[in-house]
């Protein structure tokens, strides 16, 4: 089970690139697309969703050529995209009953049990008969989850899933991510590297509709080990330290200084300190590097 993806390539019609000659394959598990909004993420999302079409390039999947074959691949594919519409003044329970015909689940007895699984795996039985209108964005979000798996999908597409949830709400939506993405190819775009690195076997980042690494979270965390330093500065000062240091995030200590994040070979100056590298800095690494005129260590 495999997705392959061959010199893709998207250009609308205001001229910008969103999908720049992009080659990768996604193999079984939770697959992380991480990278900035405008990254290219949803437009390579609704490509694969078979949405859009691209201008040049291939899609394949588990045999199924999706560019050509778009209902093979809508049989098998479970799709949560940015905003998912839900109707107003219907239950749970009676809007899945009300998908799961549309499916093609034709049996009343085995829609019910269907939505019944898809309920309790995504922690909604109990709020079965509310209107889903009024759940909150973490429980339309498992709804969404719950919908896109009554087709038992061999490719779950997430796009930025977690946004806008508070934490316990995208913590239980990460769980049910993770146990529903055992068997079958998930791929998880965000732009929030804490996603990816908790839920995420696989990973890449793009920006501006270009894979800049492709690797997995573990791998690419150890690839830079030993390159990452930090200095507290005054506030002042994170101007010059960014002219003199390739800086890749400051944050804030309640004292009001700045403590800096710095990718170098070696230590920059005595007041450094080596510390352990993250999958943040990571990401910062990759997207510094795809800026023009930028020279890292």
């Amino acid at each position: 089970m495999k997705l392959t993806i061959k010199n893709l390539t998207k250009t609308y019609k205001n001229g910008v690139k969103a999908i720049d000659n992009l080659n990768l394959e996604i193999g079984k598990g939770m697959f992380g697309l991480l990278g900035p909004n405008g990254a290219g993420k949803s437009s390579l999302m609704r490509t694969i969703a078979t949405l859009q079409s691209p201008d040049k390039g291939s899609i394949t999947f588990d045999g199924i050529n999706i560019l050509q074959d778009k209902i093979a691949l809508r049989k098998v594919l479970g799709y949560l995209p940015q905003s998912f519409g839900v109707y107003p003044k219907m239950s749970a329970e009676n809007l899945l009953d009300y998908f799961a015909t549309l499916k093609g689940v034709s049996f009343k007895t085995d829609r019910q049990k269907l939505v019944k699984e898809v309920l309790e795996i995504t922690n909604l039985y109990e709020v079965r008969k509310k209107y889903v209108a009024g759940y909150s964005g973490g429980m339309k979000q498992r709804f969404g989850i719950a919908q896109l798996l009554l087709n038992n999908p061999k490719l779950i597409i997430v796009d930025e899933p977690t946004a806008g949830l508070d934490p316990a709400e995208r913590r239980r939506f990460l769980n049910v991510l993770r146990e529903v993405g055992t068997n079958s190819t998930v791929i998880f775009s965000t732009h929030i590297v804490e996603d990816v690195k908790e839920l995420c076997n696989e990973m890449a980042i793009l920006n501006g509709g270009r894979i800049l690494k492709h690797s997995t979270p573990i791998e690419a965390t150890k690839e830079i080990e030993g390159l990452i330093w930090t200095k507290k500065i005054d506030r002042d000062d994170l101007e010059k330290h960014e002219k003199e240091y390739n800086v890749l995030s400051s944050n804030f200590n309640q004292d009001n200084t700045l403590t800096i994040r710095v990718f170098a070979e070696e230590k920059p100056s005595d007041d450094f300190e080596s510390v352990a590298a993250q999958l943040d800095d990571v990401y910062f690494i990759a997207l510094k590097k795809d800026e023009p005129e930028v020279s890292l260590a």
